[in-house]
């Protein structure tokens, strides 16, 4: 998962962008980038970490222009080298830079392909670097010196037909201005919104509209599934459904976890969704345990607490904040490896002992995906006095590798595959374990947009939207992208230089 921001202003855009990138770092913390677009001349910045510790004053004076994009990466495919971040370029044809969010499933074909018959050289591991570069061709097949907006949404298209999985992107093509565009499942979001300034109206898109919020955009709506739009050098936006047949199936996971509980996808209040999200929970704990003895309810910050709160006011008994979160230490299940993760989870909170002293806790948590950080959290409630320590999640289990952009490659590591609720319970280390079911998760985001019909639940129900995953193909994601495969690759590829970034 990835933040993306693209801006098209009327004065310069790097500070408004940098801005942005903070408030969508959530969405990835190992490296981040942006572009910039003055004339004919682009402008990069990009390096491992965060935003805050990526750009100085000295690269943002060099950051010219009134268009640019932005990216915060979160690697699920590649390294984690900085040859990696993003924004990435390519010179052929016009000047092309695009910025990403979320995985193809048909990379490896399409690598193959580029090479073969499209004649293109790839630098990186990144399926960003092919979405750019099939992108690219397809712009350069209409062999025009000047370029249209039907040439441009041509290239999308071209794009979608190609191009299988969850993918979302920004794009500047020199001289023709900011181009976006969305996967025809609507797996990965993107919204776009506007602004009118003195010297005439402004235009920005990015993965989540409290982006557009706090640098004060209004929120226009989101992409449609299979659309892309362009804004021009002159402000116009143009926009063009450019999928054949596409359809709404937003990620669960944006809900549950990804997504700031400020924001609205798909026309759905990620807030008031984790508030039904609590409820229905609630009422399978009523339903399963009618006389629990449970004192409190704590959340486990910060992404569990909105659904945490309405999990304590059903049942009746006290909410308390029991862990103190230290903000300094990145999101763990985002983090690029088991042993990283496994070690940040005591650094990052801190349990105050006469919440749990002598007391029946219930924990709160989105979800539970690999089990490492539930484990080491129940035994600190326990260390910190609990008599008795129950969990619950307000996601089902998690029991499918995630191939549309989230770091869930193989099922080997997911505590919940092949496994039922008492097996769980008993290696968490819980006295009793309670899951979300998924009809419910469904029915508490759906009534926020009755409309959308489908959603991506793959990593619930192994159901995968776009229809090519195969278990060949989840054996060979494993093979490539577990936990294992991502140290190798950092082994072998040490103080690998990025010949783009610019210091």
């Amino acid at each position: 998962m990835c933040g993306i921001v693209g801006l098209m202003g009327t004065s310069p855009v790097n500070q408004a962008i940098y801005e942005a990138l903070t408030v969508v770092q959530h969405r990835g913390q190992d490296a981040a980038g942006i572009m910039t677009c003055e004339g004919e001349r682009l402008f990069l910045r990009k390096s491992n970490g965060l935003v805050r510790d990526v750009f100085e004053t000295r690269h943002m004076l060099r950051l010219r222009g009134n268009l640019g994009i932005g990216h915060c990466r979160y690697p699920t495919a590649g390294s984690s080298s900085s040859a990696e971040a993003q924004p990435l370029y390519t010179n052929s044809p016009y000047g092309i830079a695009l910025a990403h969010n979320g995985n193809l499933t048909n990379a490896t074909e399409l690598r193959d392909l580029l090479y073969r018959e499209d004649l293109r050289h790839l630098n990186t591991d990144s399926d960003s670097e092919i979405l750019l570069n099939v992108f690219a061709h397809e712009l350069q097949q209409g062999g025009k010196l000047q370029l249209s907006p039907d040439d441009i949404f041509s290239a999308v298209s071209a794009v979608h037909r190609r191009c299988r999985g969850g993918y979302a992107a920004v794009a500047m093509v020199t001289g023709y201005g900011l181009v976006a565009f969305r996967d025809p499942w609507g797996i990965r979001p993107l919204v776009f919104g506007s602004r009118e300034t003195e010297h005439g109206r402004e235009y920005m898109v990015a993965s989540e509209s409290v982006a557009l919020d706090v640098l004060g955009f209004e929120l226009e709506r989101d992409l449609a599934p299979g659309e892309g739009i362009l804004i021009d050098m002159d402000g116009k936006l143009h926009s063009r459904q450019c999928a054949e047949k596409p359809t709404t199936n937003p990620c669960l996971f944006e809900f549950v976890y990804f997504a700031r509980p400020d924001s609205i996808i798909d026309d759905v209040s990620v807030y008031k969704a984790r508030l039904r999200m609590g409820d229905t929970l609630a009422e399978k704990i009523n339903r399963e345990w009618p006389d629990h003895d449970i004192d409190v309810v704590i959340p486990i910050p910060d992404t569990s607490r909105t659904a945490a709160l309405q999990v304590a006011f059903q049942l009746g008994v006290k909410y308390r904040e029991g862990f103190m979160k230290n903000r300094y230490i990145g999101r763990t299940f985002i983090m690029p490896g088991q042993q990283q993760r496994k070690k940040s989870v005591r650094q990052k909170l801190n349990a105050i002992d006469l919440e749990f002293r002598g007391k029946n806790v219930l924990l709160i948590d989105d979800s539970i995906v690999r089990g490492t950080t539930s484990r080491q959290i129940i035994q600190m409630a326990r260390d910190a006095g609990a008599n008795n320590v129950y969990f619950a999640s307000a996601a089902p289990p998690v029991r499918y590798p995630n191939v549309y952009g989230i770091d869930m490659p193989a099922a080997s590591e997911l505590i919940a595959h092949e496994r039922n609720n008492a097996e769980i319970c008993e290696l968490i280390g819980a006295d009793r374990l309670f899951y979300q079911e998924l009809p419910d998760l469904l029915e508490a985001i759906r009534r926020g947009n009755p409309a959308i019909k489908g959603f991506d639940t793959s990593v619930f129900d192994g159901q995968y939207v776009t229809g090519d995953v195969s278990p060949d193909y989840l054996s060979r994601l494993a093979q490539e992208r577990s936990d294992g495969a991502k140290q190798e690759r950092e082994a072998n590829y040490p103080g690998v230089i990025d010949l783009h970034n610019s210091n």
